[in-house]
């Protein structure tokens, strides 16, 4: 079986001497693996940067058998931000989760559009809060909606309304722009919106899946603060 697509560069493990696997997110075979013969070579391995956009050509011609891949750098994403540590690592957050949370050789064009439309954008003064609200729409395409601004009460101290979550004896406050859809900056209210979809991504997502969190996920939180 043979096909040509196109797809974002998701991880790369070396295979042998001269070759690697890398897996792709692609537009319409959703998530694959392949071996990339020469991937070691210096003319490849330079622009095989995780989260750098690819045109594939898939050949496999022993169903069963691993796939393997020719591939044309599309669109540069990476290099880009060689000189901004915290985007790198953004992209490999992003990278982990769609490894970890999506199904091999399952299509699902509103994760690719989504992924396509934040790695457009990262440059964006809001990249952080983007970036925040693609975690919230990838868990939601894939059956797992945290459904905030219907879980969440409010109360208004000093004029402002302040947004929580009452469970038994706790209360948590949750970051307005989280239920009321905002663009913002502050960094405070970021990382809390971002240990908010942690908490949620570990309880409810990945402990009954068996699933580790995402080591590249938990370093780039850990550099923001």
């Amino acid at each position: 079986m043979s096909w040509i697509d196109e797809g974002y560069l998701i991880s790369k493990t070396k295979y042998n001497e001269n070759s690697i696997i890398a897996e792709f997110f692609t537009n319409f075979h959703g998530k694959c693996s392949g071996i990339i013969f020469g991937g070691s070579s210096r003319k490849i391995k330079n622009y095989l940067q995780i989260g750098n956009k690819f045109h594939l050509n898939c050949n496999n011609k022993i169903e069963g058998r691993i796939n393997t891949f020719k591939v044309e750098i599309l669109k540069p994403i990476s290099p880009n931000f060689f000189d901004n540590k915290n985007k790198l690592m953004c992209i490999s957050s992003v990278m982990s989760l769609v490894k970890i949370l999506t199904v091999e050789a399952q299509e699902n064009k509103k994760v690719y559009k989504d992924i396509e439309s934040f790695l457009n954008n990262l440059d964006d003064i809001y990249w952080l809060n983007k970036y925040i609200f693609w975690e919230l729409n990838l868990l939601k395409h894939l059956g797992y909606d945290l459904d905030i601004e219907n879980i969440v009460s409010f109360e208004i101290i000093n004029n402002k309304k302040k947004y929580f979550v009452k469970s038994n004896s706790t209360i948590k406050y949750v970051p307005n722009f989280l239920v009321e859809k905002n663009n913002v900056t502050d960094q405070k209210s970021l990382i809390l919106g971002l240990k908010i979809i942690t908490d949620y991504l570990n309880k409810s997502v990945l402990s009954i899946n068996n699933i580790s969190h995402p080591l590249a996920r938990i370093n780039f939180i850990n550099s923001l603060d």
